[in-house]
């Protein structure tokens, strides 16, 4: 007698009997979450969109050296201050300088701060965020408190002071503005491990004799990763606003070096006698915000796929 065919469960279609993805012998399994949240990311046109105008403007800073004209930092023209022509797109300075090869090496040094500052940020705040979660009662208490103290202080001031003590390199720069964007990372970090360390996978890695420490690194933090990397490309376009600001303040890039908000800052000094000193610029590093907060949105929709269905 031959076998019989296999019947499908009630609510299940005949046709899903037997198909690879169905069959735990075939070695194959259904996406990973991982996967589905890169396709609902695929799905959103935005995201998309800023994810292609950032991979345009950082492989233009990468290329800088082979797609600029000329010297960033040596006088093209004789005569000052140019608008836009066929041989300068973007124009020239007040000291002859082609606009668009100061932009390009601009993108370099606006890039740097924002994601050098953004690792400073998230090195800080996971650490302290981590353990204030895992260790709760008093210690958690006290870390948090501590904060809220910090919340309180103007830290645009406490950024200048350190640049004003410890001298204005590009260095001092990436630490300053990290060290002060580091506190609402670390409360997103302790909210995600206060709630991940009582889930049934980490009472078992508990009871089995994991230690604090391999529990954080193998269990925890791996699955509070989705949060983090959303407020990290929030805070990417956070700090380089701050940049830009310190730029206008003359604590920011020190030439001959120069980031967007240095150029923007030089061009509104003559904005009207000179309007592309500062419109070129200042397009450059709206675009680029604008294009960090869609895929961030993006992001934060991909990995909670709650919000993507309420919608």
């Amino acid at each position: 007698m031959g076998a019989l065919a296999p019947q499908a469960a009630p609510g299940i279609p005949q046709s899903a009997i037997g198909h690879p993805l169905n069959d735990p012998q075939s070695g194959r399994s259904g996406a990973s979450p991982w996967q589905d949240a890169f396709g609902r990311l695929r799905r959103n046109r935005l995201a998309m969109l800023g994810l292609t105008v950032l991979l345009v403007f950082v492989l233009a800073a990468i290329l800088a050296p082979w797609l600029a004209p000329f010297s960033f930092d040596k006088t093209n023209l004789p005569y000052g201050a140019k608008p836009p022509t066929r041989t300068h797109l973007l124009g020239t300075d007040e000291l002859g300088r082609d606009l668009f090869t100061r932009i390009l090496y601009g993108a370099r040094i606006s890039f740097a701060v924002g994601i050098l500052a953004t690792l400073v940020s998230l090195t800080i705040g996971v650490t302290y965020g981590s353990v204030a979660g895992y260790a709760g009662g008093r210690l958690d208490h006290l870390m948090m408190r501590i904060v809220d103290i910090l919340y309180g202080m103007p830290f645009m001031f406490f950024v200048i002071i350190l640049m004003v003590i410890f001298g204005r390199n590009i260095l001092n720069l990436f630490v300053a503005l990290g060290a002060v964007q580091w506190l609402t990372m670390a409360r997103i970090v302790r909210g995600q491990v206060l709630s991940l360390k009582v889930r049934e996978f980490v009472l078992a890695a508990q009871a089995i004799g994991a230690s604090p420490l391999r529990l954080l690194a193998r269990h925890v933090l791996p699955n509070a990763v989705g949060p983090i990397v959303v407020y990290a490309t929030l805070t990417v376009p956070a700090v380089m606003l701050e940049e830009a600001f310190l730029s206008f303040l003359g604590l920011g890039v020190q030439p001959p070096m120069a980031s967007w908000g240095s150029l923007a800052s030089n061009g509104a000094a003559a904005m009207e006698v000179y309007p592309w000193l500062i419109l070129f610029p200042g397009l450059a590093l709206t675009v680029t915000l604008l294009s960090l907060n869609f895929l961030g949105d993006g992001l934060r929709d991909a990995l909670d796929p709650q919000i993507t269905a309420e919608r």
